[in-house]
């Protein structure tokens, strides 16, 4: 089972702590040959990734543009970096800058990598082109099912 990752970033420590928890029981529903398929950013793509390794799962990794480590928070970096050596594979869109388009296009490269979507969305319009309700509806257009998650209590700053 190949099984993708599509979230907000930049969640309230709370939610962090509620979506980390959903994530853990998702996962439980795949057996150790789960493939996961990220593109690390900070937030629901890491804790996904972080995840797969821990249960044991391999982890894909999808680059959407060269300067892409460069666009994410300084903070994230260091996971980012090991995260990007326990890949098994690293997938590449080609792109230079890190920007929405980059970063669409990474998506849609995940989403054809992946038998499933997970997405961690609170269910509204995406805030910039790219966002992951973007992504859920690429998903759906290409006839990749996905399951949403957002747990009861979580919020979006």
């Amino acid at each position: 089972m190949r099984l993708g990752i599509t979230g907000h970033r930049g969640l309230p420590s709370e939610t962090e702590r509620l979506v980390r928890r959903a994530l853990q029981e998702e996962l439980t529903r795949y057996g150790p040959d789960l493939v996961g398929v990220s593109c690390i950013a900070d937030g629901p793509d890491a804790w996904f990734a972080e995840l797969v390794l821990g249960a044991g799962g391999r982890l894909e990794v999808v680059v959407p543009a060269e300067k892409y480590r460069e666009g994410l928070p300084a903070e994230h970096h260091q996971t980012y970096d090991r995260l990007m050596q326990q890949a098994a594979d690293i997938h590449r869109a080609g792109m230079v800058e890190s920007d929405s388009r980059a970063h669409m296009a990474g998506s849609e490269i995940l989403v054809g990598l992946v038998d499933e979507l997970v997405a961690v969305w609170d269910g509204q319009p995406a805030r910039g082109y790219g966002g992951t309700a973007d992504v859920v509806a690429y998903a759906e257009r290409t006839g990749v099912p996905s399951r949403v998650i957002w747990p009861e209590g979580a919020t979006r700053d």
